[in-house]
């Protein structure tokens, strides 16, 4: 953890970023593009694993503003499902480690790969877009809540974030 929030690294320890303040939400998603990229990271050589064991890929979400390469942004590579796609998973191309999911368009959060974060990681709150999950297996929950789609409190919490960043910080 640093100074002002948490860090990610790489597994060889060459890129780290480092998020300030709370993230917006700690999430899994199941989503097929999820899923689909999460299979393009792993199949690059020695790559760690994206998935959790059910399939799912964990997450932080975090402001843009509050988050930013202090090493190795030069390793930092773009990786998309389709060319015309918004979405990009950026891996560190030194160890193939997923480092976060952003957005080419004015999308205003980057989500954070939970494996990556460092120190004492908030749990998942919710799973998300539970309807393309592999296996429905009720039984390996933990109890965390699941939705066939976006939770109203994850679109909540985004709006919310969205409006904060209009207001400086003290």
């Amino acid at each position: 953890m640093s100074d002002n929030g948490m860090t990610a690294r790489c597994v060889c320890g060459q890129v780290v970023l480092t998020m300030r303040g709370a993230p917006i939400v700690s999430a899994a998603c199941y989503c097929d593009d999820c899923q689909a990229g999460a299979r393009q990271i792993e199949s690059l050589p020695n790559a760690a694993p994206v998935k959790n064991p059910d399939g799912g890929t964990s997450y932080l979400a975090y402001r843009k503003d509050r988050v930013e390469c202090s090493s190795g942004r030069e390793r930092l590579q773009s990786l998309k499902l389709r060319p015309d796609s918004a979405t990009k998973r950026v891996v560190a191309s030194c160890c193939n480690s997923a480092m976060y999911l952003g957005f080419d368009d004015s999308k205003h959060w980057v989500d954070v790969y939970h494996f990556r974060v460092q120190g004492a990681v908030p749990p998942i709150e919710f799973r998300m877009c539970t309807r393309f999950k592999p296996a429905p297996d009720e039984a390996s929950t933990g109890g965390v809540p699941g939705y066939p789609g976006y939770p109203p409190r994850l679109i909540f919490r985004l709006l919310a974030s969205r409006i904060a960043m209009w207001f400086p910080e003290r």
